[in-house]
């Protein structure tokens, strides 16, 4: 399990993250959500221990990330947006390079990237952006990681490229796997990424399962207009609403509508959630 406890962070007088706490199970893709500049990016590098917390402090299963300890290195894998161009063959990468990861599967490379519709014996820094990225992401689950954290991974990826992606992220992780996608493409995940963290400045809005939001808030896609609605956003056939439920009744959960009523009435959802 990961564990944050009252995490700040800041660049110089910029104060990124300010006493953040929250937990992550394994066993689930969370989807961290949060417009630009909330510090996504920065908590996804301070859970891998490329930073280091001013304030407070991250465990990992019982370890500290920071201390970068061999043992707990072999178990994680962060998926920066922008990956590298690497000069070799994607092959050769992924023998040299899968070496650092125990648990590291060159067959499984083969096949993910085979089901991705990229060559093996492609040049990476000859591929092009998607293919690229889907090289790194084959990689990173043939290290077969017990945490993942992934930012922004879809991006630069075509139609067919992101259902090739949901579909590698649910069929070859394993179900004891923390994975923490970071992502403003919610259409491209939202039938995959379950929890939910919704980040704002400076706060964690938000940390519930699917099952916990539609029991506690309504989404409606009828044309009634309900006057109680959090948020409301006409469609051709009618409009999205998000309510209270009150009646325990369940619905599908429209991650934007979520992310837009959290934003706008954010008191009251932390109340909701227990946050």
């Amino acid at each position: 399990m990961i564990s944050v406890k009252n995490l700040s962070f800041s660049y110089g007088s910029k104060e990124v993250l300010k006493d953040i706490s929250m937990e992550v199970k394994g066993g689930s893709i969370y989807g961290l959500l949060g417009e630009n500049g909330v510090g996504k990016t920065t908590l996804l590098t301070l859970l891998c221990g490329l930073k280091k917390p001013q304030k407070g402090s991250i465990d990992v299963d019982g370890r500290d990330p920071f201390k970068r300890e061999p043992s707990l290195l072999a178990e994680q894998f962060y998926l920066p947006d922008e990956v590298a161009p690497v000069h070799a063959k994607a092959v050769d990468f992924a023998r040299e390079n899968g070496a650092l990861w125990p648990a590291f599967d060159l067959d499984k490379f083969s096949t993910i990237l085979q089901e991705f519709e990229v060559s093996l014996d492609q040049r990476m820094d000859a591929m092009s952006a998607g293919q690229l990225k889907k090289t790194w992401i084959a990689f990173a689950l043939a290290c077969n990681a017990r945490n993942y954290y992934m930012d922004e991974p879809t991006n630069g990826l075509d139609i067919p490229s992101k259902a090739q992606f949901r579909k590698a992220i649910t069929k070859y992780t394993s179900e004891e796997s923390a994975i923490i996608i970071s992502t403003h493409q919610v259409r491209d995940l939202e039938n995959v990424i379950d929890p939910i963290i919704i980040l704002d400045k400076q706060d964690v809005l938000l940390n519930a399962s699917l099952a916990e939001i539609s029991a506690k808030v309504f989404f409606d896609y009828g044309s009634e207009v309900k006057a109680d609605a959090l948020y409301r956003e006409f469609t051709p056939g009618g409009a999205i609403q998000v309510y209270p439920n009150v009646t325990g009744e369940e619905s599908k959960v429209n991650l934007e509508a979520l992310f837009n009523a959290v934003h706008e009435h954010k008191d009251l959802m932390k109340t909701m959630f227990n946050q």
